[in-house]
């Protein structure tokens, strides 16, 4: 795309996108021009209904991967071409919403004890232990553990926003033990090098292996976790709006009905993780 992609991420980060925001957008414009092998410039509404029908009849795209090329072809013509007239007809995609699914606490404790790997395991054990999403977790920094306050700091979270959450006993634990064998100084969970996080990508794959070698028949994913961590809270009493905003599941609207939950409250929730084992966690299954 050339000047149009710089065009485009020049409009995203006025815009005020966040910078995983603005590489997925980027990257679903890119595969529309290369799709038709022309410029989006040159192309129009006729194009884009054609490229969109093609991802859920042909490429199958679950709802949230179409909905993110939906909006990036809104965003690339509404903004960047300054030609909205050719999306604005383009209706909005209905999800078709299913139960999430959940893992009981003896399947997290099995699956936890089936990844070898100290790195792969820390970073499940903080999806589950705190609900982080995947990108959140494997984006950890030394500086962001605070294990005075017992809390965790999760910077430009889903939709930029940054958010505390409590960091669990055990969890911890796992990561000074981690810390250790690794001596990580900026990045927690580092890739390729020491300047490039872990990509979520490879944690899936490790929770795919761990959930077979355990026996686990259901999908397991990083995002299975971060159900159950809500799930399991939910079971032992936490308020509801209180998991929302452990989870960054919030609009501007719900940020200022949820603020009076504190760092200080915060710090005094348990984490489903410290509960494995224990007799009020046997209510976790």
């Amino acid at each position: 795309m050339g000047l149009l992609r710089d065009r485009m991420a020049e409009d995203l980060r006025l815009a005020g996108y966040s910078r995983d925001t603005a590489r997925v957008y980027l990257h679903c414009a890119k595969h529309f021009a290369k799709h038709f092998m022309r410029s989006p410039a040159d192309m129009g509404e006729t194009e884009v209904r054609t490229y969109l029908l093609h991802l859920l009849d042909e490429r199958k795209l679950s709802h949230d991967s179409y909905r993110q090329y939906s909006a990036s072809l809104k965003f690339l013509y509404t903004v960047t071409l300054k030609r909205p007239f050719e999306v604005q007809s383009i209706p909005r995609h209905r999800s078709k919403p299913g139960l999430p699914v959940v893992l009981s606490g003896s399947e997290v404790q099995g699956l936890l004890a089936a990844i070898r790997n100290a790195k792969y395991r820390a970073i499940a054990m903080a999806c589950y232990a705190a609900g982080l999403r995947v990108r959140e977790a494997c984006g950890l920094r030394v500086a962001d553990i605070d294990s005075k306050r017992g809390l965790i700091h999760i910077h430009n979270g889903k939709g930029g926003k940054d958010r505390y959450v409590m960091l669990s006993r055990k969890l911890l634990q796992e990561f000074r033990e981690y810390w250790k064998l690794t001596r990580p100084r900026n990045l927690l969970f580092t890739g390729e090098s020491a300047l490039v996080p872990m990509t979520p990508g490879a944690v899936r794959r490790a929770l795919h292996s761990a959930a077979a070698q355990a026996g686990l028949k259901k999908n397991v994913t990083p995002h299975v976790l971060r159900h159950s961590f809500a799930t399991h809270l939910l079971e032992i009493g936490v308020d509801l709006r209180v998991v929302q905003v452990l989870l960054g599941h919030y609009s501007i609207q719900m940020t200022a009905r949820y603020a009076s939950v504190s760092a200080q409250h915060l710090q005094r929730i348990q984490s489903p993780l410290d509960l494995l084992g224990t007799a009020k966690g046997s209510v976790l299954g």
